[in-house]
This record gives structure tokens, C-alpha cells and sequence, in this order.
């Protein structure tokens, strides 16, 4: 059916110029027969010649047509908006240039360069509305709020504007710690939360691994509780942008992260180098964490349980309640034992604090 559409439309462009060209072209040939002249005449010939010399083309065409729409079919669907909304404005860019073009009184100039021109800056308007489409769509993206009042409205889109918005990814959201800062307050802003992340969650929760799929699972329940308990100055923000041409998950973090701008809430350690390397700003859980321990100075007295053997034989292992290590001279003989213990100096290393500490003689 689409083969003898495009061949109809041909045998419809032949006729129309063989209506038009063939009786000119009998006018300047003075010994071409008179009833050549007829423009009737004119169309069935360009009507005859069209019929048999394009059903070749005819086929390539097709085939042409098919491959385009199996692109689009398969392209996302904001790709083909903006790639659309490109061309439509290169059109009328070009119809405006064509304008005084075509006024100039030279034939070939007036009636070929028009066509040049818009062909050319028509694609040119799409290839620019397709490759910018990201940060166009970030620009027309209609943010979700969640205040009834206009006025609380106006006030969240002012903090929007001022304050970075925050990217949540795989590693932080299945931690769960996330859910907790927000919920304290700490956190402002909009929480993004990009489409990618969500099916990465799917996949882990839909594992046949039953360790996997616990974690999967408890990630989307963290972003149950995080959308279920907002804190005032707090918004959700699904970006459904998917970067086909990026495979990794890490790296569509990044892209996203320079196209809003925004912060990249992680604990992924590899994730953290990538983002200070590529010049994101990075907020790591894990930083936090330590930066909310408590300082102990040397002098310092505690009260611990030693529950393990050290490295060195007279040494001993307890713990503080938020997990910091204590290396307890001569702690040996107390496993097992509340003791009281001396603080004599604490490190700061890259996995966290150290404490080592000696037990008070009773």
C-alpha cells in the first residue's frame, strides 16, 4: 500500500511538471508540433515518463521511510519532541531568509537557493533541538509540588532556585540513613530521585539472589518513607530523563549531576572519586557519619566492655556504641569485662576514628 502511495505521489509531481515546464519548453523548440503545446499534452507526458521511470526509486524510498520510522518508534519520546521542535523553528527561520532570496531578480538564485536554504538550516534546527534536548527539557520541566497554599508555592520555587538539588543514587537510597537526615531536617531542597535509579532498584529487587533482593526491596521502601514523611523544606522530584547513549548507572549520575546542576548524595566510595574528579560537588553519608561522632579527647575517661582480642597479644578490642574502634592496652585479661579505661590518644583514619585507651588500675 505505501509502495503505491509513493508511487502515486510521483506520477502527481510528473504530471504537475509536465503541465508546466513542457509548453514552455515547446515555446523556445519553434519546430516542436503545435498541439504539443497544449499543457493537457504536457501532463500526460510527464504523467507516462514518472510511471515508468521511478518505481525504483519508488522501492528505495520506501524502504527509506520504513528505517526512519523504526528510529523513532525506538527513539524516547522527548528526543523526538525536541528533535520536532528543532525543525519546526529551523523551518520558519529559513522561510524568513527565503523571503528576500527569493526577490532577487536572478531565476536559478530565486527559485534554487530557497530550497537550499531551508533544507539546510531545517536539519540544522533539529540536530539542535536533538542534541541540546536534555537541557531543554530541563529548562520547560515542570517541577511537582506538594504545598496547596500559592503563596507556600512561590516561596518553594524561590528555595528551589537557590538551593542545589540533590541526587540520590542506588547505594545511598538501600543504606536507608537518607530517610533519617531528611526527616531531622538537615536536608533542604529537592531530593532527585532519576528514573534510571528506580529500575536499577527494580532489577536488584526482582533478583533470583535473595541477599540482593532484600536490599532491593528495603530501597524502595526507603523511598516509601522518604515521600510518605517529607520534612517542610524537602521535594521529590522524579527525573525520567534515561541517557540511552550512557550504559553505566554511575555515569548517568554524573551527566545528570552537570546537566541540572547538582549534588550527588552517595556512600559509593569509587562514585565519590568520579564525581570530585569530573568537578561535582558530593555529599557522602559515610562523611557525615563520621563527622557526627563524638570527640574524644586524650585524659578522657569511658566506660567499655572488651569484648575481643586485639592484634597484639596483651591488647584488647571494645567498641562504642556508634561503632568506633578502641584498642585497650593490656586489656587482655578483661575480655568479657565492663572496665574503665583511660582515652591516651585517638586517630582519624580513612574508615573512620581509632581510639586507644589503657584501663584504670582499681
Amino acid at each position: 500500500m505505501l509502495n503505491r502511495l509513493v508511487h502515486l505521489l510521483f506520477i502527481f509531481i510528473g504530471g504537475t511538471l509536465g503541465y508546466l515546464f513542457i509548453p514552455e519548453i515547446s515555446n523556445v523548440l519553434r519546430e516542436i508540433p503545435l498541439w504539443l503545446i497544449n499543457p493537457y499534452v504536457g501532463t500526460a507526458f510527464g504523467v507516462i515518463i514518472f510511471y515508468y521511470t521511478t518505481f525504483g526509486l519508488t522501492h528505495y524510498i520506501v524502504n527509506l521511510m520504513k528505517l526512519m520510522e523504526e528510529s523513532i518508534i525506538k527513539a524516547p519520546v522527548t528526543d523526538v519532541t525536541f528533535g520536532t521542535m528543532g525543525l519546526i523553528l529551523g523551518l520558519i527561520v529559513a522561510y524568513l531568509i527565503g523571503i528576500p532570496i527569493s526577490a532577487i531578480q536572478i531565476p536559478v538564485v530565486s527559485t534554487i537557493s530557497p530550497i537550499f536554504v531551508t533544507i539546510f538550516i531545517g536539519y540544522l534546527g533539529y540536530q539542535i533541538g536533538f542534541k541540546k534536548r536534555h537541557e531543554l527539557n530541563n529548562l520547560f520541566s515542570i517541577t511537582r509540588h506538594f504545598s496547596k497554599d500559592k503563596k507556600k508555592a512561590e516561596e518553594g520555587a524561590h528555595k528551589k532556585n537557590r538551593i542545589e538539588m540533590k541526587i540520590l543514587d542506588t547505594s545511598v537510597i538501600i543504606d536507608g540513613r537518607i530517610a533519617d537526615i531528611c526527616e531531622a531536617g538537615f536536608i533542604e531542597g529537592t531530593l532527585v530521585i532519576p528514573d534510571f535509579v528506580l529500575g536499577e532498584l527494580q532489577h536488584i529487587a526482582d533478583s533470583s539472589d535473595k541477599l540482593k533482593r532484600i536490599r532491593g526491596q528495603r530501597g524502595l521502601d526507603i523511598l516509601n518513607k522518604i515521600r510518605n514523611n517529607l520534612h517542610a523544606n524537602v521535594e521529590i522530584e522524579i527525573y525520567e530523563g534515561k541517557f540511552p547513549d550512557i550504559q553505566e548507572v554511575d555515569s548517568k549520575l554524573v551527566k545528570l549531576a552537570k546537566v541540572l546542576p547538582g549534588v550527588v548524595i552517595t556512600n559509593d566510595f569509587n562514585l565519590n572519586k568520579v564525581c570530585e574528579l569530573q568537578g561535582i560537588k558530593v555529599l557522602n553519608i559515610n562523611d557525615l557519619a563520621n563527622a557526627m561522632k563524638p570527640i574524644v579527647l586524650p585524659g578522657e575517661k569511658l566506660k567499655v566492655q572488651i569484648i575481643k582480642h586485639g592484634k597484639e597479644y596483651h591488647q584488647g578490642i571494645a567498641y562504642l556504641n556508634d561503632g568506633t574502634m578502641i584498642v585497650v592496652d593490656d586489656g587482655q585479661e578483661h575480655i568479657g569485662q565492663n572496665v574503665i579505661v583511660v582515652v591516651s590518644k585517638a586517630l582519624q583514619t580513612s574508615t573512620g576514628r581509632l581510639i586507644f585507651a589503657k584501663p584504670i588500675c582499681s
